[in-house]
């Protein structure tokens, strides 16, 4: 990449890049650990928060009197807890009158019925057993402790009833002498008039579902495999008997717990998340990578900043020569936008030493075309004035004709200094182009050559007077070179939507090296033929400037030796 515009983006976008790398690299280093360790506590403390809160929804009726709960459970956990119903109506929350509006989305939702898609244990509903079955179990569970020298664990069930933790079916051999055994796992008064709720419940279920529901009439309950109070399954049922079954139930313990609430957790009010203290040992590293990254970036920038001022500086002492004078001030080339802007100081070094020479040029061709008829006047005049010749008719012609050539010059070097101005000014009108070809044809007719015009009638909008003196230079020049015998023709027709003036001769013709020149002032292919035919080398810049200011273009096609045509193109509109 050579562009210095580029170099500079791309090394920018290096810079940039590397120290976003290393800053995110070192501050994941130094937080990772910290944000994962809050992450895990964050997610933690929710799910233990949820298992609160679902504990507190099977074991009751409503949200009514859970506040003094949940704000127990709040300042337990430092959070900000708020239960809304379906409808977004508050149930409980924790936060004061100045807490923020809760979130959109809610953490969770607490419904002991579906817990990921099963019912939470706790709900016991009409399985909870009263005091005096509750007392009499537990006697039976201190008499198998005791009869089995404690070689069994018992745990308590969420409906209060005793139950083995360590045994798992067909194991039962341990406690098979301890009579009392089998009383701890018979059924209360209770247990069995829920059984008997869930076992209509499921009956109607199966109805509902037709013939193949009706069919099917297991009970629920304990059996032989299963001595938990909890129905989760039909052992050996088909989906529709299970499905069933979950119904029902949801369906029988739907009264005894709370509705489902929208749960949502946020920060206490007014408290600030703790920051993350970066250690002695991660501040010093930063900076040392810090201080490593601005010292080769410093690196970067003074070599590239030298690059740039070496040519500039090369660049100014060019100018400051220049400005002396020296025209011959040019500095090295390069790669970029410096080395444009060489090439462009070397251009503007270049036309400044030619328009100096022209400059010369022009001054040496304007001081020789007047000293010629200024020295025939003067001459003329000294003599008249000696007695050495006759004012008579001849003499006085004579001097007007070397003084109407000195006006000729005067007028021409005026309007090249209008045109450079910008000041020069023209009157257009709709005219008659052919009208001005007849006009221009007719004042240069000249008894040794063949002047004619082949014309159409065209129709433009232009200058009169400047259209036929920039058409009269042309036939003036076209004449002027061409020997006598020869032949000059104008035409004029249309070309597209362009008016278009052809002058061809059959002169001398133009060299096609000096072809490129033949429009700039005071310039001659051959000074001495100049000098034999007259003219003062500004008809054709004249002629140029006019055709330009009316909006159009003048062009030279010349065969040496055999002749020129000079085209000129008009806008019609």
């Amino acid at each position: 990449m050579k562009s210095l515009l580029v170099r500079f983006f791309l090394f920018s976008l290096v810079i940039a890049a590397c120290s976003i790398a290393v800053t995110a690299w070192l501050a994941s280093q130094a937080t990772t650990g910290a944000i994962r360790q809050e992450q895990g506590d964050a997610l933690e403390t929710d799910a233990q928060i949820f298992d609160e809160l679902v504990r507190y929804a099977a074991t009751h009726k409503d949200w009514a009197g859970a506040k003094s709960d949940v704000d127990g459970i709040a300042q337990k956990y430092g959070r900000r807890i708020a239960l809304t119903d379906g409808n977004g109506t508050t149930l409980v929350d924790t936060g004061g009158k100045n807490s923020p509006q809760l979130p959109i989305t809610p953490k969770a939702l607490v419904d002991p019925l579906n817990v990921n898609g099963k019912i939470d244990p706790r709900a016991v509903g009409p399985f909870k057993l009263d005091d005096e079955e509750y007392r009499t179990l537990h006697a039976y569970a201190d008499q198998l402790l005791q009869c089995t020298n404690n070689r069994i664990t018992l745990m308590e069930a969420p409906n209060g009833r005793p139950r083995l933790s360590n045994l798992g079916p067909g194991e039962l051999s341990t406690w098979d002498d301890c009579l009392v055994g089998y009383s701890l796992y018979t059924l209360t008064v209770t247990e069995k008039a829920a059984y008997g709720q869930l076992q209509a419940l499921f009956s109607k279920c199966l109805d509902q579902r037709g013939p193949y529901g009706r069919n099917y009439d297991k009970p629920p309950g304990p059996g032989p495999d299963n001595f938990d109070w909890e129905i989760t399954t039909v052992n050996g049922a088909p989906p529709e008997a299970v499905a069933c079954m979950d119904t029902s139930r949801r369906e029988q313990l739907r009264p005894y717990v709370a509705a489902p609430a929208q749960l949502f957790l946020t920060s206490p009010t007014g408290e600030e998340p703790m920051a993350i203290d970066l250690s002695t040992t991660g501040a010093t590293r930063i900076t040392l990578v810090a201080l490593g990254i601005l010292a080769i970036a410093g690196f970067a920038s003074w070599v590239t900043a030298t690059q740039l001022v070496r040519p500039i500086r090369a660049l100014t002492a060019a100018t400051k020569r220049t400005a002396e004078g020296d025209r011959t001030a040019r500095v090295a080339g390069g790669a970029g936008e410096i080395g444009e802007l060489a090439r462009s100081f070397n251009s503007m070094s270049e036309k400044l030493a030619e328009t100096e020479r022209q400059r010369q040029a022009m001054v040496s061709d304007v001081a020789h075309e007047l000293r010629t008829p200024l020295g025939n006047i003067t001459g003329w005049l000294e003599a008249t004035q000696d007695g050495l010749a006759e004012p008579d008719p001849h003499l006085i012609a004579m001097l007007l004709e070397e003084s109407l050539l000195l006006q000729r010059l005067v007028d021409d070097l005026h309007d090249l200094a209008q045109a450079d101005a910008g000041t020069l000014r023209l009157h257009p009108e709709p005219i008659a182009l052919d009208d001005v070809v007849d006009q221009v044809v007719n004042a240069q007719q000249n008894r040794e050559i063949l002047l004619r015009a082949e014309t159409t009638p065209v129709h433009i909008s232009a200058d009169p007077v400047r259209l036929r003196q920039a058409l009269g230079n042309l036939v003036a020049n076209a004449v002027r070179y061409t020997p006598p015998g020869g032949e000059v023709v104008v035409k004029l027709f249309q070309w597209q939507d362009r008016a278009v003036l052809e002058v061809t001769d059959t002169g001398t013709g133009i060299a096609s090296e000096d072809l490129p020149h033949v429009f700039d002032r005071f310039w001659r292919a051959d000074k001495s033929r100049s000098r034999r035919t007259g003219g003062s080398g500004l008809g054709l810049a004249i002629t140029r400037h006019l055709v330009e200011a009316h909006g159009g273009t003048v062009s030279v096609t010349s065969t040496l030796g055999e002749g020129s045509t000079f085209r000129i193109s008009l806008p019609r509109a």
